[in-house]
């Protein structure tokens, strides 16, 4: 366009008008460059993910000082081994998992089912969910991996309804499905794991077009039947479907002061660290809580506690607005692709979050029962750091492969 400037080009004006149009050429070069990015990467959602790895790593580091299980080599493996998953997962195109949704229930059995296999199931804390890969000797947790297959998997019956489950059996066929894998993971026993497999797999259900009504008695059902096998727990001469440890982490979740020597010990210890880190924290290796031995599982289970500690109120407001971030850019991403299969699984992954994020914070602070659920992209384990990575490549894909505008 400038190169055809009719104005009178002198030996300073033609040199001016060539510097100016190098100048546009690296500009748009460079705004080119930045639409390029943002075509194949979400960043509004890409940037928190990788600001709470960064944050997470450094509590593990801090962990590490006062915790010898807390190995900081091996978090960053999984981290490395995370981000070649998640890369994995973008340059794949998700569509063509649409229409397999039987193979995607076979592959959701069989990683339910792999800590069974005699010879590489392992054994830990009372459940038996991690098999031990054979050669290098690592220890991985299938149901991890599971939770984003049964995404996958209820996202692809999901979407052949187009918004609207018209028929009774239809909606019953997918409720039978989902406690597939949710029963499975009862059997190892895993309650926590089963309860993410549920909830997010019942969140793409109801936004799959389920009618109303039909979720209000599925939810009541499930109350009904929540409440008889407490009950029913608690009678002697009468089958139990909760282990005890179960049953009493519920006990004191109602009381704490029942037991607080025992079952309801890491739940005082977890309120104690929360509440002595004050406004600001008693900085990085400072967590007396944990670094003494007071709080269980400091560095799993229960690093928010550990955390809350060490940063104080503030760190937590900066790691709970992270997950806001992160979780609102994410349902940014459902609203802009227009693809139901697309939009059910961003759906399910979500809930996911939002679900452990809920239960791991809320069990610190006493909001919630105890149970074994991770903080996504904290908490010290390469099978959690792995899954929850693959997750961010799978909503990436969904950025990557959307239909371009002609």
């Amino acid at each position: 366009m400038f190169s055809r400037d009719t104005s009178k080009k002198d030996g300073i004006g033609e040199k001016a008008h060539t510097t100016f149009s190098r100048g546009s050429g690296s500009a748009r070069g460079a705004r080119m460059s930045s639409l390029g990015i943002s075509q194949v990467l979400f960043l509004p959602q890409l940037v928190p993910v990788i600001l709470l790895v960064c944050y997470g790593a450094l509590i593990i580091w801090s962990a590490s000082l006062t915790i010898p299980e807390a190995s900081f080599p091996r978090q960053i493996l999984g981290i490395v081994l995370g981000a070649i998953a998640a890369y994995a997962a973008w340059s794949y195109d998700y569509r063509t998992l649409a229409n397999m949704s039987t193979a995607l229930l076979v592959a959701d059995v069989v990683l339910m089912l792999l800590p069974k296999v005699p010879g590489i199931g392992y054994s830990a804390m009372g459940m038996t969910g991690w098999i031990r890969i054979p050669i290098i000797g690592l220890r991985f947790q299938p149901s991890e991996l599971a939770k984003l297959v049964t995404i996958l998997l209820m996202a692809s019956l999901g979407a052949q309804f187009n918004g609207r489950i018209e028929t009774l059996l239809d909606y019953l066929k997918l409720c039978g499905i989902l406690c597939i894998p949710f029963l499975l993971i009862l059997t190892q026993p895993d309650l926590g794991t089963g309860l993410i497999v549920l909830v997010s797999g019942a969140s793409i259900i109801i936004c799959s077009g389920a009618p109303r009504s039909w979720v209000l008695i599925t939810i009541g059902i499930v109350v009904l039947g929540a409440t008889l096998v407490v009950v029913t727990s608690l009678m002697p001469g009468v089958p139990h479907v909760l282990k005890q440890y179960q049953l009493n982490r519920l006990i004191v979740f109602v009381d704490p002061s029942v037991d607080p020597t025992g079952d309801g010990y890491n739940l005082q210890q977890a309120k104690i660290a929360v509440g002595s880190g004050g406004f600001f924290g008693k900085g990085v290796g400072n967590a007396t809580q944990s670094g003494s031995g007071f709080l269980p599982e400091a560095h799993t289970d229960f690093v928010f506690a550990l955390m809350a500690e060490e940063f104080g109120f503030l760190g937590s407001t900066v790691l709970l607005a992270l997950f806001g971030w992160l979780l609102y850019s994410t349902i940014t991403l459902a609203q802009r692709v227009d693809s139901p299969f697309a939009k059910l699984i961003l759906v399910g992954i979500v809930t996911m979050w939002s679900f452990q994020l809920l239960q791991n914070v809320g069990m610190c602070i006493g909001l919630m029962p105890i149970t074994g659920i991770p903080l996504p992209f904290i908490s010290f384990g390469s099978s959690s750091m792995i899954s929850q990575l693959m997750c961010v490549g799978m909503c990436q894909s969904i950025w990557r492969h959307r239909p371009k505008a002609a």
